[in-house]
């Protein structure tokens, strides 16, 4: 608990700091992009960008199901993620998922997309996501192309509503599914000739 006690801390703490430097010392509001592709009005680039967020959340949870299916590096990146999720209950999926969605879409697309660019800001987005092991750089590759994706969208829209929705349908559903889903178990065959294949 004091584990995720920390990490509750650290993204409040994320978001904290780049509500503060916004308002204090940029003068914008960490919620919009300054010069977006798109000149929406604020509802409307709201609806876009919620819109497309969540299409945008529906398409990678998906993909990243079929990636693990068939895909050497994605199972290995799923095994090394999945003890993190594994002791995590229903709630605690939910405000990790909440808390880590908002925290770092408002610092890296919020605060630092407009200063730095959309690729740099994927690439400190990526570099953020380290972790030990063979899979490191998968995973920091991964969170590269998400980051930029999720940039694409604030850029588009104007509004970070989207990429923060995103975002956390595809924590969400992700921890839940690595939860409940060991790579490295074995699919049971039907049995009998079903379940074998023959050999020439």
């Amino acid at each position: 608990m004091l584990r995720y006690g920390l990490l509750a801390i650290a993204y409040a703490g994320m978001a904290g700091l780049a509500i503060g430097i916004s308002e204090l010392f940029l003068d914008r509001a960490v919620w919009w992009h300054p010069e977006p592709w798109l000149a929406l009005d604020g509802n409307v680039a709201h609806a876009y960008s919620g819109v497309l967020g969540m299409l945008l959340g529906a398409i990678v949870v998906v993909g990243t199901r079929r990636m693990v299916e068939r895909l050497g590096w994605a199972q290995e990146l799923a095994r090394a993620l999945r003890p993190f999720a594994r002791d995590l209950s229903g709630l605690g999926i939910i405000v990790v998922a909440v808390l880590s969605s908002v925290g770092e879409e408002l610092l890296f697309r919020g605060l630092l997309q407009p200063w730095v660019g959309v690729w740099i800001q994927a690439l400190l987005f990526g570099l953020l996501h380290q972790m030990p092991g063979p899979s490191r750089w998968a995973w920091v590759g991964w969170a590269s192309v998400i980051g930029l994706v999720f940039g694409a969208l604030f850029a588009l829209t104007g509004s970070l509503l989207g990429p923060i929705l995103a975002h956390i349908v595809i924590n969400g559903f992700n921890l839940n599914y690595l939860q409940n889903h060991d790579p490295e178990l074995p699919r049971r065959g039907l049995g009998g000739l079903l379940g074998h294949r023959s050999r020439a």
